[in-house]
């Protein structure tokens, strides 16, 4: 165990601040990435939870730092527990789909393959369906649309899940929602 990650986790209040310093610490030491994935995905779900909004903050300044790791993030997609986790989780699936079919990010294209699809395809359809919060389900609608680039029923699935909930959802959801029919629209005229 890396005691000084585990040190840096175990912050006892959630200020910004506090989530802030592991994924500092871990952009300056690459190295231990390996550490704050095994605690992100490791037994202990307090310090899980904080590593998790960790790699967050990690993963926005340098996606390409999750790539070795993917096979644990789609391993893990079914088993987050809260809903910090689940909207953490999500945006990740998210950045991922937006790197892949936006960015066309080659190390990415190179490491994303047709199972960590399938498995993104179906927990974002989870969260989607499962009445998670809207921040998971906004980006769990994104990632569906750009991998329904490629897999040609997702869109067929997304559209009618979207147009049953946006009417009564939060504003957050509507707009989200408009924004990605649109787009499948657009996609498949």
């Amino acid at each position: 165990m890396n005691e000084i990650l585990y040190n840096k986790l175990n912050y006892k209040k959630a200020y910004r601040e506090s989530r802030m310093k592991p994924a500092l610490w871990v952009l300056e030491h690459p190295d231990q990435m390996k550490d704050l994935v095994g605690f992100c995905f490791g037994g202990d779900q307090d310090i899980a939870t904080k590593a998790i909004w960790s790699l967050e903050f990690v993963c926005r300044e340098n996606l390409s730092m999750l790539y070795p790791f993917i096979d644990h993030l789609v391993e893990f997609l079914p088993k987050a527990k809260d809903d910090g986790q689940k909207r953490t989780i999500s945006y990740l699936c998210e950045l991922l789909a937006l790197a892949y079919y936006k960015k066309k990010d080659p190390k990415l294209m190179n490491t994303l393959n047709q199972i960590h699809k399938e498995k993104m395809v179906e927990n974002c359809f989870d969260w989607m369906i499962n009445a998670e919060k809207v921040a998971c389900q906004v980006r769990a609608m994104t990632a569906l649309y750009y991998l329904g680039t490629e897999i040609d029923w997702v869109h067929d699935e997304l559209r009618p899940i979207i147009e049953s909930n946006i009417h009564h959802s939060s504003a957050g959801y509507k707009s989200r929602g408009r924004h990605i029919l649109e787009l499948i629209g657009k996609h498949n005229p």
